[in-house]
């Protein structure tokens, strides 16, 4: 999901049309990471099975979104 980068006035009422345009897909987007992270699946010799996943989040103690959203900061 994407945030704007900056809140926008608006009059109430006001109608808003947004156009998605996928060119651009990557901006924002930490690609440094998303690259060994490619890296580090195609070495892998097993992957896990999204039951294994599922068991190994279950494991972390609290809210695993609500720790990332308090890292980051509100957007």
């Amino acid at each position: 999901m994407r945030r704007l980068s900056a809140p926008v006035a608006l009059n109430e009422n006001q109608r808003v049309k947004i156009t998605i345009d996928g060119s651009d897909n990557h901006v924002g987007l930490d690609t440094e990471l998303m690259e060994r992270a490619r890296a580090e699946v195609a070495a892998m010799v097993e992957l896990p099975t999204i039951e294994e996943v599922r068991v190994l989040l279950s494991t972390i103690p609290g809210s695993v979104s609500e720790t990332v959203i308090a890292e980051r900061g509100a957007y």
